[in-house]
């Protein structure tokens, strides 16, 4: 996968937490923002072979 680095709005890193079997992440401010990310949205974790992941809003079905 290329990436052109002027189709890039953002960067950001944020830390993972493992206890037990609970996974969590913390989403950065601007990316809530950006998506208007509400409690219970979804979120869609796609992962290539070569270790690449790309993350996007599920679309909410009417």
């Amino acid at each position: 996968m290329n990436i052109n680095l002027d189709d890039i709005e953002f960067i950001k890193e944020t830390t993972l937490t493992i206890r037990n079997s609970r996974r969590r992440t913390t989403v950065p401010k601007d990316i809530v923002d950006k998506f208007n990310l509400k409690n219970g949205d979804k979120i869609r974790w796609i992962l290539f072979r070569d270790g690449k992941i790309i993350i996007s809003k599920v679309k909410k079905q009417n």
